[in-house]
């Protein structure tokens, strides 16, 4: 009789940036772990979309729990960053505490079912999951899409907010010191306006003390290039810290997960194939990101006056539907998409691109990017230099982190609404892709970086790099506690 497969639960938060790398997460253990097989929590939208993106092999179960967005203030059908505007984001996250009862029904299901689940891997918005782990005796585990650094920084922030007890416009996170002084332009939005009434510090402010009853933390990183975070959450929270990564999807995956009404694989490679190695920028900001109008014009001019090959994905800016159709003759400057098609400089395109593909291309050379540390380990896997211009979140600790900390990356602007001008962005666009010694230096580094991260993901026989190490740590200690508590579990009733 062949023996049954231990069970993990994955439940990421309701955003493409979060079920992503979950997804990922998920492919990799049940690729590479054939012991273990997994059940994937979301809402009806959210799995309706995934099932379009898993493989035809995988045996992934997909289980949808009711969620109705319009209970909540939130127009109908809104189950999903994606298609908010960016006010009512913090509305679906206070909005997904509301889950809590049919994901426990769920556990306890399962639990009835005699196939009680050997861990629970949730989202860092949803820490309220450990008490429910720890309510019904399973194993629990946060994953972190992003970096330690990125991570302690964002958490260090708001359990503190220290931007409100200095009178400069520099700060330094009290209880992580070594992320040295921190600009108030470094803050997303919603962090330079927290002040602990607003709706994101009441949110955080029950969301990351919860985080106290799970087992630990998987990091979606290197250990050897991110240790100074990686011992600040060991040290802050006394909890064990996996980093695994890099967990990425394949390309025929990230293709499958990316949204309709891109260019195609086949053209994007076609074009690249026709450049000169190390000769191409390529420039994105995410799927849920854009730019000021004001910005993309400044942009566009430093592309032309680079006189560098380019692949743009272009988004309308501020202020339109990120998702409706881009109107090149209206944003860019007049005549501009018709010179770059005609003298094959440049490529632009609409919504979604190849990022795999292009990023491992031999004729890629830099990536513009809001250092969202998906894109960043895409970037660095592939040995590619990064302009950082970071947009919200923790993509301003990680373009810091990779600048000042491990020298692959230099900063070109900060957020929305900063004042951009053309001049600036061809200067470090040349700096890093012309061969000047700073960006040989970061070429250099980022060579380091690569060779740190192929070492990190081997499994060869007499020899586990650092991240297959953690991920076999980590699902040793799950069925620890399951030995220990001889796999007694309470179904919650």
């Amino acid at each position: 009789m062949a023996q049954s497969k231990e069970n993990i639960v994955m439940f990421p938060f309701m955003a493409q940036g979060h079920i992503i790398p979950f997804l990922a997460l998920a492919l990799h253990i049940e690729q590479r772990h054939k012991n273990y097989s997994i059940t994937f929590v979301s809402t009806p939208l959210n799995i309706k979309k995934l099932k379009s993106s898993l493989p035809p092999n995988s045996s992934i179960d997909l289980h949808e729990i009711p969620f109705n967005s319009s209970s909540h203030g939130l127009p109908p059908n809104s189950e999903n960053c994606d298609v908010l505007p960016y006010n009512l984001v913090i509305h679906l996250l206070r909005a997904s505490t509301s889950l809590k009862p049919a994901f426990k029904e769920v556990i306890s299901s399962l639990i009835n079912q005699g196939r009680p689940p050997l861990c629970i891997i949730a989202d860092i918005f949803f820490g309220w999951t450990c008490g429910v782990a720890k309510e019904l005796n399973v194993f629990h585990a946060i994953f972190s899409g992003s970096g330690s650094y990125g991570l302690a920084c964002y958490y260090s922030f708001w359990t503190n907010l220290p931007h409100n007890k200095v009178t400069s416009d520099e700060f330094v996170l009290p209880d992580f010191e070594e992320a040295s002084r921190i600009h108030k332009s470094q803050l997303a939005l919603n962090m330079l306006e927290a002040d602990g009434t607003d709706s994101w510090s009441l949110f955080q402010g029950e969301n990351f003390p919860a985080w106290v009853n799970s087992n630990g933390i998987l990091c979606n990183t290197i250990e050897e290039f991110d240790q100074i975070g990686f011992i600040y959450l060991k040290r802050k929270l006394g909890l064990s810290v996996w980093p695994v990564g890099p967990i990425l999807l394949s390309l025929e995956n990230r293709a499958k997960a990316g949204k309709e009404g891109g260019t195609s694989i086949k053209f994007c490679k076609e074009w690249l194939d026709s450049k000169d190695e190390n000769s191409v920028l390529y420039i994105s900001f995410g799927s849920m990101n854009t730019i000021s109008a004001s910005q993309m014009m400044q942009l566009a001019m430093a592309l032309e006056a680079s006189g560098k090959n380019f692949i743009w994905v272009v988004r309308p800016p501020i202020g339109f539907d990120i998702n409706s159709e881009f109107r090149a003759s209206e944003w860019l400057p007049e005549g501009f998409e018709e010179r770059i098609r005609d003298s094959k400089r440049g490529l632009l395109i609409k919504n979604w691109a190849p990022q795999l593909e292009v990023l491992s291309h031999r004729a890629t050379c830099a990536f513009l990017s809001h250092c969202g540390w998906n894109s960043v380990l895409e970037a660095l896997i592939h040995g590619v230099p990064i302009i950082g211009w970071p947009m919200a979140a923790e993509q301003f600790f990680n373009a810091k982190f990779l600048e000042q900390e491990m020298g692959v990356c230099v900063e070109v602007a900060r957020g929305k609404t900063c004042e951009v001008k053309h001049e600036d962005v061809v200067a470090k666009i040349e700096l890093v892709m012309n061969e000047t010694d700073k960006g040989k230096e970061i070429r250099r580094k980022v060579s380091e970086v690569r060779e740190m991260i192929k070492n990190a993901m081997k499994d060869e026989e007499g020899y586990r790099g650092s991240s297959v190490k953690a991920m076999d740590d980590f699902l040793s200690a799950a069925i620890s506690m399951k030995n220990k508590t001889n796999g007694r579990v309470n179904n919650g009733a």
